[in-house]
């Protein structure tokens, strides 16, 4: 067993008290005065004070051996997943096979990222003679990532307060600790809220361009690309064809972190809102074990890449929470954010000043790119990847605005052959820097938006989306509103 040597029955670890060596002095003593003075009764003391230390060290060494086999001591965090920032509470219960003639304390181990309850707050406590001590404490975890509790420590003390005992015992559970995300999230069209939840799939879900199922009369907010015109016309009443949904299809995820993606205040960003959706969505993929690939793209290519297979869900969930925009320029010019271009500026700064200091980290890229790409970066890895992707392939892009032609082009090349294209975008208009200072231009710059996501979502076999802070674009739909009735009665 961990922690001691039973050869001799000695504790590895074993501490020694002040009363011990208090004790041990004063038989040293009696001993050297028995010598001195030539007193054999003295002598008869120093030996007794010995043998009786002895007794002890074997008695604290046989009671540890048996407290250290039968005792258990568990940490049950309250929650095996929790977001970055919040408190939860975490149990700590030990309990003894059989009473003990010992003192312990149990330490809770807490990883180093928890904060909250003091150290001395930590621990429970079991009495000589008792069975089980529980606590509970409260831990804020401030940094996101996947954390293993410590082993829970030990400490165990005799009767008399001669010898202690550290120990390492109990279970190590584990925590994920999930990035403070944003708050309020929309994903819709046009303003309205999407119905269910984004990235569903199930038996009778309707969708262009799949198997034909039944008819059905149409509803406001049908696009009229899903429209029977010849059961229209046969019934007089406009008519939408449902359509079954394949059970099993190839889905490729391109999660645009382009310096753009940045824009927004702290924990609010575009990327910070794509990503929340792009985690949900794969939530949902993973319930049907489909195949799924991911591709990261920066300013200057591939970040990151993942080819679509079954199973990997966990791990493009954690490496989407590890994404962070490149640096880079934020206009829509590409050869501003091309990396030799990028590279060839950085060197043109001297340093000298401290301005040329500041900018410089914003002409080097941050990401290490797994594959860099000249051109526009989103295009070139849907030409290049999804290329080498067999069968029907669901491709689904997380990205903004910012780069639209590129981004209606990219939108087409997905969806050659009988491919199929979701796109989710952050309107720029809802997170410049400047914020919403000036609600009658926002919302025209949300009005353009909303005519690019439109056309978009009328090529057949995509689908467009919008994503972005429910508060903030209901304050620039309801400025919209106001500026409309002031026209109309004037």
């Amino acid at each position: 067993m961990g922690g001691f040597n039973y050869g001799p029955l000695i504790p590895r670890d074993m501490q020694v008290t002040r009363r011990y060596w208090a004790i041990a002095g004063t038989g040293l003593l009696l001993a050297v005065l028995a010598v001195v003075f030539a007193r054999p009764l003295l002598l008869v003391g120093a030996v007794s004070l010995g043998a009786w230390l002895l007794g002890r060290q074997y008695l604290f060494v046989r009671a540890l051996s048996r407290t250290a086999e039968t005792i258990t001591v568990e940490q049950m965090p309250g929650q095996d997943r929790v977001v970055a920032g919040n408190e939860t509470p975490v149990t700590l219960s030990a309990t003894l096979a059989q009473p003990s003639p010992l003192a312990i304390d149990i330490e809770i181990g807490l990883p180093v990222s928890a904060t909250g309850t003091d150290v001395d707050e930590r621990s429970a406590h079991i009495a000589p003679g008792d069975e089980r001590a529980d606590t509970v404490v409260s831990a804020t975890w401030t940094v996101a990532g996947s954390y293993e509790f410590p082993t829970p420590t030990l400490t165990l003390g005799d009767a008399d307060g001669l010898f202690t005992e550290r120990l390492s015992r109990g279970s190590t559970p584990s925590i994920v600790v999930e990035p403070r995300g944003p708050r309020n999230v929309h994903v819709g069209e046009g303003g309205e809220q999407l119905m269910g939840a984004y990235g569903q799939r199930q038996s009778g879900r309707r969708d262009a361009g799949l198997d034909p199922g039944e008819l059905r009369e149409y509803v406001p907010g049908d696009t009229a690309d899903r429209i029977d015109w010849n059961a229209t016309a046969r019934l007089n009443e406009p008519h939408v064809r449902e359509y079954e949904v394949e059970t099993n299809r190839t889905t490729a995820l391109l999660v645009d972190h382009r310096a753009a993606m940045g824009d927004g205040p702290t924990g609010e960003t575009k990327l910070d809102y794509a990503r929340q959706v792009a985690l949900t969505f794969i939530g949902s993929v993973d319930e049907f074990d489909d195949p799924l690939g991911y591709y990261a793209v920066g300013s200057g290519g591939i970040s990151d890449r993942l080819p679509p297979r079954a199973g990997q869900y966990s791990a493009i969930k954690r490496r989407l929470r590890d994404l962070e925009p490149t640096a880079g320029d934020t206009t829509t010019t590409t050869e501003l954010t091309n990396p030799v271009t990028l590279r060839h500026t950085a060197g043109q700064l001297t340093g000298q000043s401290a301005f040329e200091t500041t900018l410089g980290p914003y002409f080097e890229s941050t990401a290490t790119y797994v594959e860099r790409i000249e051109g526009d970066p989103l295009f070139e890895t849907a030409r290049t990847s999804l290329a080498q992707l067999s069968g029907t392939v669901w491709t689904v892009i997380f990205t903004d605005d910012t780069h639209r032609a590129e981004l209606r082009e990219t939108v087409k090349l997905a969806r050659r052959g009988d491919g199929h294209v979701l796109v989710f975008l952050t309107p720029t208009a809802l997170f410049e820097p400047g914020g919403l200072a000036d609600l009658e231009d926002a919302y025209e710059r949300y009005r353009q938006f909303e005519s690019f996501r439109h056309d978009l979502a009328r090529l057949r076999r995509v689908s467009a989306f919008e994503v972005g802070p429910r508060d903030r674009l209901d304050a620039v739909l309801s400025s919209g509103s106001q500026r409309t009735r002031s026209s109309t009665t004037q």
